[in-house]
């Protein structure tokens, strides 16, 4: 086993500018050894996910990072050395171990996640990307059969799945993505009934000739302009299932916010709900099961984007944020 424990360490926080490969720094340090009641943890697979770049920010539903920590994010981890009964040298979890080869964590807050082939799908469909498309959509969106449900960020590892499920629920499905490549791949490839080009411009009259009737469930990941228009778009009574603000997390802020919300959600009666994967945690077990299921019956098409080596993690986070992944995107530290 390797005595020196790569890091990659959040150096300078962005202020107001785009995340560039310049505010991390890769480091080394001595592998840390676990104390009584604490797991050594070898880091396999880093989840990245827009969330990161958020928590740059200041705080959400963490605590905010601060410049000279090692970059915090979920993992796939596996046990090295255990000091606690529940688990054993071999055994995998999910934790934030933050960008590094080795990560010493209170194993009480550790839970064994069962054997897998491939393992990534423990990051992906059966983890915090599937939980979410699912818990967001079915309790949050409540999409009914024949309603219409546009999703942003569509190719993204929670909206390819979210598009997925409203098309199994016998919805019709639009998904918001950028560039014509991957609008053919929502549509060809996961069964979106169609697909909307943002970057191309004039997203209004695209959403208008989609959808004419209007949208009953949009499941926003991305804020901005594509949530204006979707706004704009709804149905009375329609359900937005606010999961995300991707446009809003690299860079200046926006000049200016959604414009006329307090008017339309009225006379629309609309509902919009935020929410976090973990309100639904007692649900847990029913969904991995359901979301199982149509992964066997291919009614559900897992991609995953898998980058290699730690010291692409950098690289790998800025070009998620410019929109290059489809599905899941995550690092393979080794």
């Amino acid at each position: 086993m390797a005595d020196a424990n790569r890091q990659i360490v959040l150096d300078r926080l962005p202020q107001g500018d785009k995340l560039a490969s310049e505010h991390f720094r890769l480091t080394e340090t001595a592998r840390p050894t676990p104390g009584e009641g604490e797991v050594l943890l070898r880091t396999r697979y880093i989840s990245l996910d827009a969330a990161n770049r958020a928590w740059m920010q200041g705080a959400t539903y963490r605590s905010a990072l601060t410049s000279g920590q090692v970059m915090a994010g979920g993992a796939l981890a596996e046990v090295v050395e255990s000091n606690v009964p529940n688990l054993k040298a071999g055994d995998t979890v999910f934790t934030d171990t933050g960008w590094q080869d080795y990560a010493v964590l209170p194993g009480k807050r550790l839970e064994k996640l069962p054997a897998m082939e491939p393992m990534t799908h423990l990051m992906s469909v059966y983890g915090i990307a599937g939980l979410t498309a699912y818990f967001g959509l079915l309790k949050c969106g409540r999409p009914k059969a024949g309603e219409t449900v546009v999703v942003s960020a569509a190719a993204g590892s929670v909206g390819s799945i979210v598009g997925q499920i409203a098309r199994i629920k016998g919805c019709k499905v639009v998904g918001v993505a950028g560039g014509a490549e991957k609008g053919r791949w929502l549509v060809e490839e996961l069964g979106f009934d169609a697909a909307l080009d943002y970057k191309a411009g004039g997203l209004r009259q695209q959403m208008k000739e989609a959808v004419p009737e209007g949208i009953d469930v949009y499941f926003d990941n991305t804020g901005g302009e594509i949530f204006e228009t979707c706004l704009f778009a709804m149905k009375n009574f329609g359900r937005i299932a606010c999961c995300g603000a991707v446009s809003q997390y690299d860079g200046a802020a926006p000049p200016h916010g959604p414009r006329g919300i307090p008017g339309l959600i009225v006379t629309k009666r609309l509902t919009l709900q935020g929410f976090v994967v973990m309100d639904f945690d007692d649900e847990r077990g029913a969904a991995l099961k359901e979301l199982e299921g149509w992964v066997a019956s291919g009614q559900l098409k897992v991609q995953e984007d898998i980058i290699d080596g730690l010291e692409n993690t950098p690289a790998a986070l800025i070009g998620l944020l410019n929109g290059e992944n489809r599905g899941k995107r995550m690092v393979k530290v080794r």
